[in-house]
């Protein structure tokens, strides 16, 4: 059976690898980092499992013969594990942990195989009022939501700054990069 891991060989490899996949789960090691060592059994065991073509993928770079791949993604720690899909990075994994790992590819492959339903198409019913599965709800007041709406447009004063500040707390506290998903967030102050 082949091996489901592909080495990197040049930058251009790289870019044309990560262009053909959905996902693709980057492998930053060196071969005298004994860390790398240890969890590459791991990461080989994931991408005999999970690989599919044009889905998900698993690659590998040395860091001392692509010392430019590395250096755009910031790599500085062996071995660092990179979730990509398509060209942006959405997870990072430093150091030699099996648990994040598997659970980065796990999210990575159920959110390429969950097609159109998993991205908010499954809800487009009217619903129902409690109790009734024959009698569709009555439409949401829209005027009821409109001052939360302001504050979240930025018309609220106080109580814009408070809902931010709590909004983006709980967005960066869950994250694995705090700082980029505070600033990706809806709740972000944008500077002009």
């Amino acid at each position: 059976m082949p091996d489901k891991t592909i080495s990197v060989s040049s930058s251009s490899h790289f870019d044309k690898l990560i262009g053909s996949s959905t996902y693709t789960i980057v492998d930053f090691y060196a071969d005298w980092c004994g860390p790398c060592k240890t969890i590459a059994p791991v990461f080989h065991s994931l991408a005999e499992k999970e690989s599919k073509p044009g889905r998900i993928q698993f690659v590998k770079v040395d860091v001392d013969s692509q010392q430019d791949i590395a250096k755009k993604y910031g790599v500085s720690a062996m071995p660092t594990f990179l979730v990509i899909k398509g060209t942006s990075v959405t997870e990072t994994i430093r150091g030699a942990n099996p648990s994040a790992l598997t659970a980065a590819v796990r999210k990575a492959v159920n959110d390429s195989a969950a097609g159109p339903a998993a991205h908010g198409v499954h809800f487009q019913s009217k619903g129902y009022t409690l109790g009734s599965a024959t009698q569709p709800s009555r439409p949401v007041n829209q005027g009821a939501f409109s001052g939360l709406q302001n504050m979240l447009s930025g018309n609220g004063g106080l109580g814009d700054s408070v809902v931010r500040f709590f909004a983006l707390y709980f967005v960066s506290f869950f994250a694995f990069d705090a700082y980029r998903a505070a600033g990706e967030s809806a709740f972000a102050v944008q500077r002009r």
